[in-house]
């Protein structure tokens, strides 16, 4: 190998580099889903080939060795289709530290809940107790952070380790600095040892893979391919080891080894490669005595840091946002069906057990597919620059059949416990009987909608009552404008309820809706049938609405045509819990576009989106706010009035707001439904959530497993743009345990910082005098690679606002999830 240059800098001190060789997994990056699973299985068959090669003496060369299982979902895969006696290999080499497990799964967005965190990361773990083996360590690669629950989650299943390789395109590493190790703290106050660690290929950019010579992170002036002659590529990476590990003196770096991950191939999903240990037996026979590089494992690792001493290692509690989840947005339907069959899945579990039902089955398929949609990749590599290519739509495809499927075993999960709890299906004469069951933590009021068949709406006509069976009352009720029946129950945990409807024609008792009307001289519709007159509420309806408002017992919301809502009252408190320096109106549209010379080109399109870094806009980019255009009236009555608004904004052909409010209880139910136009430039659209609860409240937000506030429960140098959530956030003032919940079923992503393209801050850079604003980020497309290019079509989103009292933030979580989850309905039998 050749000399460094002369007066290069070159380190002092001795050094060991421990490196940790692994395939980064991308489901779907670089290859069909089910090629990249063929590819992981055969991984690992030549990771064995090439240790029981080396163990035999055929290929003594080989002996140092040492290959890390990235993620457990290609052992899992392997295992399905694994012989007897490769399994038996494959164990033994796991034994003798050879190969070595972690404990992740995959590498995922936020999207996961604590449930199927807690499910996943017990994978490895209990396949490891299975011959006797215990794992200590789980690596990440590529993604950028995770939900503070992630480290309950690790815990839990006794991993105590985490090796995080940052990839900071579009992100960013936490607390300043790579290559260092810290204490989590999980919410429970256990501690995951963390190291925060380089790019996961970094070691092929120092050159210890032959022919897989990178240039990504490193930006010096040396110009060189993959594939250089050995004296080439050994010259570049003698010079650049030595300079890495310079530098690490010069910034004041305290241990005397460093852990470096590489890759067999210069690329995502690659194959192990035994020439690395042949490599790296050559630069020990030549330099060893003042660089020794050793392959090593996770745990080899961990071990030889925790001999040093740790008692002043920082330690941090908080979150660790994912600057990564925003893939979720740029398919934003789907990402709604697969939040909605998390949700369908828990019920379903719940009820599961509640009927002894036996059916695994459902639960692990529903429950793979969840994960397989959760995974961090998010299409082909090429999604943006030439969307047309059949693997770009073949992946897409394929990614969302991973939430079609999830949603429809959850729902078949639910439709069995259903069917068990005497739920009656399809018949003539079926009788006019529901069940309601609250499955969610919390006790709840809600409305909920008693479905009738088509060829039942005709009772509507007809004189009714609802019967509550468990107390005998008759219910009060109130048919919509879309023909359904809505009535109004508070429920505590795993309450059920039995309601009938009694048909008082039926039991020849006299129809006062059948009697003959040949004209109504007061009511102002058209001889077409056309009701598109105003009409103010009337006085025997508990909410009253105006051309300007609408007003419960318990709230008022006030509104103005071009400027949207202006107005959201707690008229209890007299208290407007709208954010007084709000920039945009509660649930207006926000479109951003950045444009380019030529949108058609290609190019054009992909290098406007490189160039953004943490912004997610260019600095060129076009806002648009949406303007109220028309308000009609939907439906009032007892329970409950809604209206509808109509905007105006650019990027969307169509765009409607409904807002429902109760008349008993200070809760506004929200739908936002909406057309987006196909546009291949990249784009963003926000909806505002400008609401307060005044400057002494705390902001939260519900994550997988844990309470977050933002801006205050993160670890340093973390993101403050966004966040993922799952069901969604509130406002809680200590004084009187007021709190003000924002549901958010459909959309994970809360938007924190400011829209304005800027300098990012990173957690503790922001001043005393900085306050998280609230936007859901509803829909995206501008990651240059793997996003969906356009995000052209009809969606539906929904929200929820409730005001509750006397209730900390723990109980609060209960009531969010009954929110969200809503009351289960079905009809069942006599």
């Amino acid at each position: 190998m050749s000399i460094p240059t002369k007066g290069d800098h070159k380190p002092v001190r001795p050094w060991t580099i421990y490196v940790i060789h692994h395939s980064h997994t991308d489901i779907g990056y670089t290859e069909r889903q089910e090629r990249i699973e063929q590819y992981h299985i055969d991984f690992i068959r030549q990771a064995l080939s090439i240790v029981e090669a080396a163990r035999s003496g055929d290929k003594p060369e080989w002996k140092p060795f040492r290959w890390t299982c990235e993620t457990f979902w290609a052992v899992d895969q392997f295992l399905k289709v694994a012989s007897p006696l490769e399994k038996e290999a494959f164990q033994q080499a796991v034994i003798r530290g050879d190969i070595e497990l972690s404990g992740t799964y995959l590498n995922m967005t936020e999207l996961p809940d604590l449930d199927l965190l807690l499910r996943n990361h017990s994978k490895a773990q209990q396949y490891a107790k299975s011959f006797g083996h215990h794992i200590d360590s789980a690596m990440t690669a590529d993604i950028n952070g995770y939900s503070w629950g992630y480290a309950t989650s690790l815990l839990e299943n006794d991993i105590q380790h985490l090796f995080s390789c940052i990839h900071t395109h579009h992100g960013m590493y936490p607390l300043g600095r790579k290559q260092t190790p810290f204490w989590w703290e999980a919410p429970n106050g256990d501690k995951l040892l963390v190291w925060n660690g380089e790019h996961y290929m970094f070691g092929n950019e120092l050159g210890f893979c032959p022919n897989a010579l990178g240039k990504y992170i490193i930006k010096d002036e040396l110009q060189h391919t993959l594939s250089e002659p050995e004296d080439r590529h050994n010259e570049v990476a003698t010079l650049r080891i030595n300079r890495y590990l310079w530098n690490l003196e010069q910034e004041q770096y305290p241990y005397s080894f460093i852990p470096i991950m590489v890759s067999g191939l210069g690329t995502d999903n690659a194959s192990p490669n035994a020439e690395i240990a042949e490599w790296i037996t050559q630069w020990n026979e030549q330099f060893g005595d003042q660089i020794t590089i050793k392959l090593a494992t996770l745990s080899e690792f961990f071990a030889t840091l925790k001999q040093e001493d740790l008692s002043s290692l920082p330690v941090h509690r908080g979150d660790w946002p994912d600057w990564w989840s925003d893939g979720v947005a740029s398919t934003a339907l789907h990402t709604g069906i697969y939040r909605d069959a998390q949700r369908t899945l828990r019920k379903a579990k719940r009820l599961v057990q509640q009927v002894e039902l036996t059916n695994t089955a459902d639960i692990d398929a529903a429950s793979e597919a969840l994960t397989m949609y959760a995974e961090h990749t998010w299409g082909y590599h090429s999604s943006v620059y030439e969307p047309w290519h059949p693997q770009v739509q073949m992946l897409e495809v394929r990614k969302q059949a991973y939430a079609a499927e999830a949603s429809k075993r959850a729902y078949r999960l639910l439709d069995q416990a259903l069917v068990a709890r005497h739920g009656a299906l399809l018949s003539p004469n079926r009788p006019l009987r529901y069940e309601v069951i609250n499955t969610e933590p919390g006790a709840a009021t809600l409305q909920v909608t008693l479905p009738l068949d088509g060829w039942e709406t005709t009772i509507l006509k007809e004189d009714f009552e609802l019967i509550d069976e468990s107390t005998g009352d008759t219910l009060p009720y109130q048919i919509s404008h879309k023909h359904t029946i809505v009535t109004e129950l508070t429920l505590l945990p795993n309450e059920a309820r039995i309601l009938h409807i009694n048909v008082l024609s039926q039991q020849g008792m006299k129809s006062s809706r059948n009697s003959m009307v040949t004209a109504c001289n007061i009511k102002p519709v058209s001889c077409e049938g056309v009701d598109d007159i105003w009409e103010p509420s009337s006085s025997t309806n508990p909410i009253m609405v105006d051309s300007c408002s609408m007003e419960s017992e318990t709230m008022r919301i006030e509104w103005k045509i071009n400027e949207g809502i202006t107005a959201w009252i707690d008229k209890r408190l007299s208290t407007d819990l709208l954010d007084t320096n709000r920039k945009h109106a509660p649930f207006t549209p926000v479109y951003e576009v950045t444009p380019v010379q030529d949108e058609h080109n290609p190019s054009q399109v992909c290098s406007a989106r490189s160039r953004m870094g943490r912004n997610r806009k260019g600095v060129n980019v076009q806002r648009d706010a949406g303007r109220l255009t028309r308000v009609q009236v939907l439906d009032n009555g007892p329970l409950y009035a809604t209206v509808e608004f109509e905007f105006e904004v650019k990027g969307l052909s169509y765009y409607a707001l409904t807002l429902k409010m109760f008349a008993n209880q200070p809760r506004v139910e929200v739908s936002v439904r909406l057309h987006k136009e196909s546009v291949w430039l990249p784009e963003n659209v926000y909806l505002a959530l400008p609401f307060s609860m005044g400057t002494e409240a705390e902001l939260y937000v519900e994550k997988a497993g844990c309470l977050v506030r933002p801006w205050v429960d993160q670890l340093p140098g973390s993101c403050l743009d966004y966040t993922c959530i799952q069901e969604g956030l509130f406002w809680h003032t200590a004084e009187g345990d007021e709190t003000l919940i924002l549901s958010m079923p459909d959309t994970p992503l809360l938007q924190l910082g400011t829209l304005d393209h800027s300098h990012r801050k990173l957690h503790t850079q922001q001043s005393g005098k900085d306050t998280p604003s609230t936007y859901a980020w509803i829909l995206t497309n501008y990651w240059e690679t793997n996003f969906k290019a356009t995000l052209g079509g009809f969606y539906e989103f929904r929200y929820a606002i409730d005001r509750l009292h006397y209730m900390t933030p723990e109980q609060t979580v209960g009531a969010l999830h009954a929110s969200t989850g809503q009351f289960t309905v079905h009809r069942i039998k006599s």
